[in-house]
């Protein structure tokens, strides 16, 4: 690794200047590698700059950001012979920590420099790449109306966070759906599906981690819960490790899901990020189509 393009999404996390980019190439610097710094004015401009790289055959694109930024990046790389880098500079950082990438910057240059390539899979619905998870239901419900709630009246995000909850639950937060996995047909009524890419650790304080990036496989979350309390009980179950005691709730694995719904448009969750998309819903692994450079 000699000059690899450092793409910064300025945006992520608590905010990145001028000064913190000067900083980062010299952290860069420091660990044998030379990076060209590109700071992205906009979501299309990070596109467009990643695009350009690609097209011109870069082996690398160091991507600092959150998971939107991954999501982005990976929109454009993935079935490219060009890696990903992840520079975790987010909130969460979830493929950045399922990657192995350290939190401590110092740390995730070092694993950058000295890291090696692999290939991983990447999940896609409609066209969309994820690279975390897919949803349906609840999340993005909620996430629609939090930004609602945070253009309208000013809220913080917490705080719209906890009054879209409420607002959500309150009402009738159930889909009628039909699912087809494997072949099979089942209908579901359900407050949520969960797609992610590879499968998902579900139980106990360790919610949300993955061992693996390319087993090639999507996992599928559903519960049949018909009742507020209920889905609470289940939140308590899944965060005391005892979700394998809910009868009524389903984890599943396919290469391929279909979802069938009587709406024509449903809103659909890719690595948080939340848009209308026709139905059906055709989700499907992509195996190994991303390069990465990890520990």
């Amino acid at each position: 690794m000699s000059s690899p393009p450092l793409l910064i999404n300025p945006r992520s996390g608590g905010g990145f200047s001028d000064d913190d980019a000067k900083r980062l190439v010299e952290r860069f610097r420091k660990a044998g590698a030379e990076p060209q710094l590109h700071v992205a004015r906009s979501h299309d401009d990070m596109l467009g700059i990643a695009r350009r790289l690609v097209k011109e055959r870069a082996p690398l694109i160091i991507g600092g950001g959150g998971d939107g930024t991954v999501n982005a990046l990976a929109s454009v790389l993935a079935g490219s012979d060009t890696a990903l880098g992840v520079l975790p500079l987010g909130t969460l950082n979830h493929f950045a920590r399922d990657l192995g990438i350290p939190v401590g910057l110092d740390a995730a240059v070092d694993a950058l420099v000295k890291g090696k390539r692999k290939a991983v899979d990447v999940g896609e619905v409609n066209g969309r790449v994820f690279v975390n998870n897919s949803s349906i239901g609840l999340y993005p419900e909620i996430v629609r109306r939090r930004e609602k709630q945070r253009r309208r009246l000013g809220r913080s995000k917490w705080h719209a966070m906890l009054w879209a909850m409420h607002t959500v639950l309150r009402g009738d937060p159930f889909l009628d759906l039909a699912l087809e996995l494997d072949g099979v047909t089942q209908h579901r009524r359900t407050p949520f599906v969960f797609v992610g890419n590879n499968v998902y650790q579900m139980e106990g304080f360790y919610i949300g981690l993955r061992e693996r990036l390319d087993c090639g496989v999507l996992s599928v979350y559903v519960t049949q819960r018909h009742r507020r309390a209920r889905l609470m009980l289940l939140a308590l179950r899944a965060l005391f490790g005892r979700l394998h005691q809910a009868r009524d709730f389903e984890a599943r694995t396919t290469r391929e899901l279909r979802i069938e719904s009587r709406h024509k448009r449903l809103l659909v969750a890719t690595d948080g990020e939340v848009a209308p998309l026709d139905m059906p819903l055709e989700y499907r692994i992509r195996p190994g189509a991303l390069q990465v450079i990890a520990p």
